[in-house]
């Protein structure tokens, strides 16, 4: 067999199985994925926001957590990683007017998230502890729909479900498609005890478990995914709670999509690299959850080789086809030229645009928005589909190589 095609077969299977996985556990749990447990007990909880020049978000997103309907939340610990902006004279205002508020600033700027989140989580003294970027806004009820898993004792985190603030350009429409895909695959590894991270917009982990496997790790560009992997290495399970809703504002220029995107990817392939010993070991996180992420980075890849090869391909093939029959003075059009000859690779590649396609309305309608069925225009899901998605495999080969040079800059 030629080594293209069976890269193509390889590329193929792994496709129809990941689908076909998706497939079977939606048709198995369909009915609990908008599930809510009830706690048994009210538990404490402190959320803490790590915050760097957020200035025009920082007071929405205090008072998100403020106005949250559940009893049990003590407290609100910003962490300022030493803003040069006014946002240390917003979070004071509100420390002085609510209880529940306490600002804390970090010795010196740590340079990532984790640095002041961990630094924040040192004065927290509850039983549950969550944490929520600068950015994002959680609904009233969202923490009270998160809690209920932590009735089961083995359960160390609870990420919510993230969705787009704001309809501004394409860019940020394509992202709100992206977002909920995302959270509905998401629900779905959550079945197969697979989540692989934990949101930054708003998680709530067991104290007990964060201390355990001592907080995020600040070497890693993804410390969401770091920490979630590590809390599975040490044997507790991680939940979504997918009626948990969070907003978030997402990148609005293609030059800050693609410096999150490279961050979040080269975290990815920090934390793949940190954990590659666990293959084969270690439960679902060696078992499913490694070779997912491996195997979602090989899609992506060979996606785009398929795509420019037979872009080349065919380019090639007409201009030589046309440089011969120019020279041989033979016609360029034939009747022959009409025929159809599809080929298993064609079908295959059909198969899997259809699949996908109906993956995307079905995830989309499971996150439908003032009535409407799926809450985006069609034109909206081609421009996903058809674009959008063709920008990743570029942005994973930069990634890649930003990896192995040793990129760790926010």
């Amino acid at each position: 067999m030629d080594f293209l095609v069976g890269l193509y077969f390889f590329y193929t299977f792994i496709s129809f199985y990941f689908l076909t996985l998706y497939i079977l556990t939606y048709a198995q749990n369909r009915k609990q994925i908008h599930e809510v447990i009830k706690p048994d007990s009210i538990k404490s909880l402190s959320i803490v926001i790590p915050c760097y020049n957020a200035e025009n978000l920082i007071g929405k997103t205090i008072e998100a957590q403020l106005n949250s309907k559940y009893e049990g939340l003590k407290n609100i610990i910003v962490a300022d990683d030493c803003s040069t902006d006014s946002s240390a004279e917003i979070i004071k205002k509100y420390a002085k007017k609510y209880e529940q508020v306490m600002y804390v600033k970090t010795p010196s700027n740590t340079g990532n998230a984790a640095g002041a989140k961990n630094y924040g989580a040192t004065f927290a003294d509850t039983e549950l502890i969550g944490f929520s970027d600068d950015d994002s806004v959680p609904s009233r009820d969202s923490i009270s729909k998160m809690v209920g898993y932590f009735n089961d004792k083995q359960v160390g985190a609870v990420t919510s479900r993230v969705l787009v603030e704001g309809n501004k350009n394409f860019l940020v429409r394509a992202q709100a498609i992206e977002y909920k895909i995302i959270a509905f695959t998401r629900k779905l590894l959550g079945f197969l005890e697979a989540i692989y991270v934990t949101n930054g917009p708003l998680s709530i982990y067991r104290k007990k478990a964060f201390d355990e496997v001592n907080g995020f790790d600040v070497k890693n560009m993804t410390e969401d995914i770091e920490i979630t992997w590590n809390f599975v290495t040490h044997g507790w399970k991680v939940h979504m709670a997918i009626p948990s809703i969070v907003y978030t504002h997402p990148p609005e220029t293609i030059k800050d999509w693609f410096h999150q995107r490279i961050r979040w990817n080269v975290g990815g392939l920090q934390t793949l690299g940190k954990y590659k010993k666990q293959i084969a070991k270690t439960g679902m996180l060696g078992y499913f959850i490694l070779p997912f992420f491996a195997f979602s980075w090989f899609i992506g890849l060979t996606g785009l080789f398929f795509l420019g090869y037979r872009l080349f391909e065919y380019i090639s093939m007409k201009i030589l086809v046309a440089t011969y029959s120019v020279s041989a003075e033979v016609a360029l059009i034939t009747i022959d030229s009409f025929k159809l000859n599809p080929n298993i690779l064609f079908i295959f590649g059909i198969v899997l645009l259809f699949l996908g396609l109906t993956y995307v309305v079905v995830a989309l309608t499971y996150s439908k928005e003032k009535g409407r069925v799926i809450g985006h225009s069609i034109l909206d899901i081609f421009i996903y589909s058809f674009f959008y998605l063709l920008m990743y495999p570029p942005l994973l080969i930069v990634a890649f190589y930003k990896f192995l040079k040793g990129y760790n800059t926010w």
